[in-house]
């Protein structure tokens, strides 16, 4: 995947970039995604347009990435970003995803932006911990973009405990937002998994 140069600046910048405020750390550390899936392609072909953009521990690091790298309505179409807890690749079949679901939310293209960074910041801020269930947290969230609505994702770690409270805070943080399209499915639900190894999402 051929990515736009200013993923290398970004880089670049964050690790030249001298901040004057005391690091504010992260609960954990995150880490951002970019891929772009195309409709038919293998495995191995998903597996190389995935790529690691940066993983951030930090309020500061978190924003020096997201105001580096462009912006939702910048990206082409097909395209994704995701934001994951720790290290975990955002893949169905990662061992830390495995037995977890996500909620699906189709927005319009004008919301994309606002939406995703509100979701970032929750996610970030442990916003999610008082709507899961004990044992289950909130482990990623994402964005895909479409020919016309595009598609947010809210991760969860165990689909046995997926409740409607991750949906619900996510109306919550966003009353202004009208999503056409909400609904849960646990990973193992897609016709595309891959009980050993899958590269798609």
């Amino acid at each position: 995947m051929e990515l736009d140069a200013n993923f290398e600046v970004a880089e670049a910048t964050m690790k030249n970039k001298n901040c004057d405020n005391l690091p504010v750390p992260l609960n954990t550390c995150w880490t951002f995604w970019i891929d772009k899936t195309e409709r038919g392609a293998s495995a191995a072909e998903y597996e190389a347009s995935l790529q690691k953009v940066y993983t951030v521990d930090t309020v500061q690091t978190f924003w020096s990435v997201y105001n580096n790298i462009p912006d939702v309505q910048e990206l082409q179409k097909k395209y994704s970003y995701h934001l994951m807890r720790g290290e975990r690749r955002p893949l169905w079949e990662d061992e830390a995803n495995r037995k977890g679901g996500s909620w699906h939310f189709k927005v319009n293209k004008f919301d994309s932006p606002r939406v995703w960074k509100e979701l970032l910041l929750a996610a970030i801020g442990e916003q999610f911990a008082d709507c899961v269930s004990e044992g289950d947290d909130v482990c990623g969230v994402s964005v895909t973009v479409r020919e016309k609505d595009d598609i947010i994702q809210v991760w969860n770690s165990d689909a046995n405990l997926g409740t409607e409270g991750i949906k619900h805070k996510v109306n919550e943080l966003l009353p202004g937002v009208k999503f056409t399209t909400e609904f849960y499915r646990a990973h193992y639900t897609h016709r595309s998994y891959e009980s050993e190894k899958s590269l798609k999402h």
